[in-house]
């Protein structure tokens, strides 16, 4: 069934009254509320990236695919596999959680999350949420929250391929099979990918930039992955399930202590849901993700770091009348550390407790949640949000939410032999968000402005030692489009942001590193029959390297463009030019960036029979 809405005038005329399928209107999220809601009810600001847009956008990496999304800018240190930071909406690296099929993933050392070492082709979906969630997830989500659900089986039998290479002697390749019925279903999908990749690093050892070293060579990347996904239902009202993702990596880089590394993220869970008969439903899962890495200087071995986050969680979700919901909750999750390196503190546990209440009421809607979390190193540590809706119209809503999160120190900030401070005290941040969004059929849009400060946040003193600066600042905007129109698709958004350090002394009114003042992105596609083409545009300001503001890292601009065909129902020819105009780059100090790149790709995906 198709339906038309029509929002007021102004913005009708804007986008037209397009026609909307019931399943664009029943888009549902859960990383947002932990629960399921609807995309257009859910108050905070959230973008979904489907299979169907991984496989369009032909994505060769999760920062690939996440490059121009809203309220995220990207460092990276020299190509695919290499250490990334994501920063969302100014807040630092180590401030956006990290969930892989609800499951807490990220490094107890470094503490970030290596998504540069996920296999992108393993993703069923992306949802990423911006602002403060450490009310329904604790520590680390001061930034937001992104969450990647692997591949889930559907009815019959459907095999899949693909095959791919390009540019930098790149080449992959990818089988699977997902199958089920109305009792059980189950995915398996494996990957394998290699690229000879480029020079990382220009650094000078005579400077001491960079990666103190001069190695002008290629530095390549490959990885083989394995994800197995299944649920089984035994009745009608319970559901249990488990999920395992495996991606073994090496990857080679320029330094002067280690040149290259074998590295492992893992990730497994089970869990269980059983809905009750008077509306209410009980989950509960067990998870532990693993992070770890062997470093090497050529052939000599360096030294290993590896890190376990073993966790659990229980939550019981009522519905109090057709409009009225409370989620009661409890998280369970320890961290531990081995390896050659010497910590003082090797293993802590925080339990957190957390209560929800989500209510509609006529063109209102009320969200509020309250959470404890008991840190065994840091004590306890009280958080909470409050956002508070109003729907003038379908075109037309506005949303006002306040929230507050923290995130404890890693264990390399607190205990790195002589690097380390073990007096740092945790991060704290309130924020506030006020915004209008709305949809006019099948057009949606968003314009948020949001106002951050962070207490005690962990940078560097002039000795290059971690240490708490006083207060951070971080105010901005955030607006985006998204506009199908026949056979067209526009799909746009900006993020304007002023991230300041407030703490008393030399660097006090600097820019916060690596944050880019300006960041957007601009794409376009349109199918025809069987030909779909496209072009994604994606802008970066400049930015500033170090806390002092002494090194400035230009802004930059590049252009992909792409194309698909579908031979057939089962097979489709993909091609790819990625910065079309060969742009030179760095969004980390003397650390290169690739330079024009073509890749081309087979799929085949059977039909389930």
């Amino acid at each position: 069934m198709r339906k038309r809405l029509c929002g007021p005038v102004g913005l009708s005329l804007l986008f037209a009254c397009l026609p909307l399928t019931a399943s664009e209107l029943a888009e549902v999220v859960v990383t947002a509320n932990r629960t399921p809601q609807l995309l257009d009810t859910t108050l905070a600001a959230t973008t979904v990236i489907t299979r169907a847009q991984i496989e369009t956008l032909q994505a060769r990496s999760v920062e690939d695919l996440l490059q121009g999304v809203d309220g995220l800018t990207i460092g990276n240190s020299g190509g695919p596999g290499k250490l990334t930071s994501f920063f969302v909406r100014g807040t630092d690296a180590d401030h956006l959680l990290v969930l892989i099929d609800g499951i807490k993933m990220g490094s107890a050392t470094a503490g970030t999350a290596a998504l540069q070492n996920l296999p992108v082709e393993m993703i069923e979906r992306i949802e990423f949420v911006r602002g403060p969630r450490s009310s329904l997830y604790g520590s680390e989500a001061i930034g937001g929250v992104l969450q990647i659900f692997t591949r889930r089986g559907g009815s019959g039998l459907q095999p899949e391929v693909m095959v791919s290479g390009g540019s930098f002697d790149t080449q992959q390749v990818v089988v699977g099979l997902t199958g089920g019925d109305e009792q059980a279903w189950f995915s398996m999908q494996g990957s394998a990918q290699s690229t000879a990749g480029f020079d990382a690093c220009r650094g000078s050892s005579s400077l001491f930039a960079g990666c103190f070293t001069e190695e002008p060579d290629r530095d390549g990347y490959s990885y083989r992955s394995l994800a197995v996904r299944a649920g089984w239902r035994p009745g009608a009202a319970t559901e249990l399930t488990a999920n395992l993702l495996r991606a073994p990596s090496r990857v080679q880089f320029d330094g002067s202590f280690a040149n290259r590394s074998r590295l492992l993220q893992q990730i497994a869970g089970i869990g269980l849901t059983h809905q009750f008969s008077a509306g209410s439903q009980l989950s509960l899962q067990l998870g532990r993700a693993w992070d770890q890495s062997d470093d090497f200087l050529d052939a000599s071995f360096q030294g290993d770091f590896n890190t376990r986050r073993d966790s659990i969680s229980a939550q019981w979700d009522l519905q109090l009348t057709a409009g009225q919901a409370v989620t009661l909750g409890a998280d369970y999750q320890n961290d531990n550390v081995t390896g050659t390196t010497d910590f003082d503190v090797k293993s802590r546990a925080d339990t957190g407790l957390f209560a929800q209440y989500v209510g509609d009421h006529g063109r209102w809607r009320t969200e509020l949640s309250l959470r404890g979390d008991d840190n065994q190193q840091f004590g306890s540590h009280g958080t909470g949000s409050a956002a508070l809706g109003y729907a003038w119209s379908d075109a037309l809503q506005f949303v006002l939410q306040y929230g507050s999160a923290f995130k404890a120190p890693s264990f390399n900030e607190l205990y790195y032999p002589f690097f380390g401070n073990p007096l740092l005290d945790p991060e704290r941040s309130r924020s506030v968000e006020i915004a209008a969004k709305g949809r006019v059929s099948a057009a949606r849009w968003r314009v948020s402005l949001f106002d951050t400060s962070i207490s005690d946040l962990i940078g560097f003193d002039s000795s290059f030692m971690p240490a708490n600066i006083d207060e951070a600042r971080i105010r901005g905007v955030e607006a985006s489009a998204l506009v199908p129109w026949g056979q067209w698709r526009f799909d746009t958004g900006v993020t304007l942001q002023d991230a300041v350090d407030r703490a008393a002394g030399s660097n006090r009114g600097k820019q916060l590193a690596r944050r880019p003042q300006l960041a957007g992105h601009v794409d376009v596609e349109r199918r025809i029959h069987g030909l779909a083409i496209g072009a994604r545009l994606v802008a970066e300001g400049a930015r500033f390297d170090d806390a002092a503001n002494t090194r400035r890292l230009a802004g930059f601009g590049t252009l992909d463009l792409r194309a698909e065909y579908a031979i057939s129902r089962d097979w489709r020819v993909q091609t790819r030019v990625a910065n079309l105009f060969d742009k030179r780059y760095e969004s980390v100090a003397f650390y290169n960036q690739a330079g024009r790149a073509v890749y081309m790709t087979i799929r085949y995906a059977g039909a389930g029979r």
